[in-house]
């Protein structure tokens, strides 16, 4: 191994960047790379880009200037700064990034990282190196273990990616573009990898993937496995307490998928399902391929199975073409489905989407107007959950130190942050709580029954 070395990576966007992040640092660490979390320290700086919401390009060439100042700095002093771009900026933009910004010795895209390492060798005799193909061989393969001695420390979660890329194309969406095609890793992998997770001490794991409910894997058995065997075979490993998936799409939200959330108590009553828009007009021009009335069926079905399910999702307003009734229209359903949580966005124009050259583009004051209604009413809704659970008594993952002293806070099953007074030992353990109060989105909660740090963990369950 190498004189060690620092990696500063900062990663934007979704939480699959924040996964790929973590496998390029386990990448760089086999090199002899330590990450850092001062840009000061670093003897590299990774730049794990976004290219979903409107000039995530710029943002990112703002912080290329910024670099490019400390890589002077650094060469006056005699000191070697590398610099390089990753994620879906970099497939987009490519060989753009160098020409724009010199200071950039390498650009890799979101299925080239396994090659990161040969990646900066090659860098370091001739700077500007591109790599923004879609390799044949499986990237997942060529990543190091992610419990090999020198990683980073884990905690009791962890993001794992077991789907990428998307064939739904909708108008707004970039990922066809960035991600490729929807690719589903093997189950023996993915096993592999949780099992590694669970042996390092993680009791949750959230199953990603741009379109994760589209799952189709080659199983054990020669055939493919969908979303909800996976999770079967996921909850039968011993340590994880708990499951999450993120991000689906209706169409892909299967009857075998609703039955595991009825009978798993291992997947979380927590379900993020985008809509984006409530007009049918609308979503047949963003390509969504369902109608408003067949989500609000789905979703009748999905609590029918498990009735405490909390709901997600995703809106955009000021779609090409939206009306006033159009958006009337989504204000109707959200008021149908009540969420727990959403995001919502005022649609921006990504280059390259067929959205992007549509007339009747909506102006800018009409949207920021139809936001901020929208926005609201789902503020409303979040919070008339958030109080609802006031007295409620279900099970907790203690994930981290809260602010106070002798304070932890974890996750709900809906979650949500949940703060309380235990010791720093029941950091990683499953904790049945009652919630005393709310502020804000988060929730405090007082154990059932004592606390010690010898306290047993105990299996996790939904809502009582």
């Amino acid at each position: 191994m190498t004189d060690t070395k620092r990696v500063f990576i900062k990663s934007y966007g979704c939480q699959m960047n924040v996964y790929d992040a973590e496998r390029m640092g386990e990448a760089l660490a086999a090199e002899g790379y330590q990450q850092t979390q001062s840009v000061d320290d670093a003897d590299l700086v990774l730049l794990n880009t976004c290219h979903i919401r409107e000039k995530a390009a710029e943002k990112v060439y703002s912080e290329l200037g910024r670099i490019r100042v400390l890589k002077e700095e650094r060469k006056a002093e005699g000191r070697a700064l590398s610099v390089g771009v990753a994620g879906c900026v970099a497939q987009a933009e490519g060989d753009e990034i160098v020409r724009r910004a010199p200071t950039v010795d390498f650009v890799v895209g979101p299925q080239s990282y396994h090659r990161l390492p040969a990646l900066l060798e090659r860098s370091r005799a001739q700077p500007g190196v591109v790599d923004i193909d879609f390799p044949a061989e499986d990237k997942f393969d060529a990543l190091p273990g992610r419990t090999r001695p020198g990683l980073i420390s884990r905690g009791p979660t962890a993001f794992l990616t077991v789907q990428e890329g998307c064939d739904k194309f909708c108008a707004f969406c970039v990922v066809p573009y960035t991600r490729g095609a929807e690719v589903s890793r093997p189950v023996a992998r993915i096993i592999a990898e949780a099992e590694d997770l669970a042996a390092a001490g993680v009791r949750e794991v959230t199953l990603l993937g741009q379109n994760v409910n589209a799952y189709h894997g080659e199983g054990p058995d020669g055939r493919v496995w969908d979303l909800a065997r996976l999770c079967y075979r996921l909850s039968e490993i011993e340590g994880l307490a708990r499951i999450r998936y993120t991000t689906s799409h209706p169409l892909d939200m299967t009857d075998s998928l609703i039955e595991a959330h009825r009978d798993l108590p291992t997947l979380m009553p927590y379900l993020h399902l985008p809509v984006q828009a409530g007009s049918d007009r609308i979503l047949a021009a963003m390509n969504r391929r369902h109608a408003a009335e067949e989500y609000v069926r789905l979703i009748e079905r999905i609590r029918a199975a498990r009735p405490d399910i909390a709901l997600s999702g995703d809106f955009i307003v000021g779609f090409p073409g939206e009306t006033d009734a159009d958006f009337e229209d989504t204000m109707r359903l959200v008021e149908t489905v009540r969420y727990a949580s959403a995001y919502s966005f005022k649609y921006s124009s990504r280059p390259g989407t067929p959205a992007a050259g549509k007339g009747e583009q909506v102006p800018e004051p009409v949207k920021g107007e139809r936001l901020q209604r929208l926005q609201a009413l789902l503020n409303e809704q979040a919070d008339e959950f958030n109080r609802s659970m006031v007295g409620r008594t279900f099970d907790i993952l203690l994930e981290k130190p809260g602010r106070r002293e002798g304070q932890l806070t974890g996750r709900s099953p809906y979650l949500q942050p949940v703060h309380l007074s235990a010791p720093h030992a029941a950091i990683g353990d499953v904790m049945q709580v009652t919630v005393t109060d709310v502020a804000g989105h988060s929730l405090f909660a007082e154990p059932v029954g004592s606390v010690s740090a010898e306290a047993p963990r105990v299996a996790v369950g939904g809502a009582a």
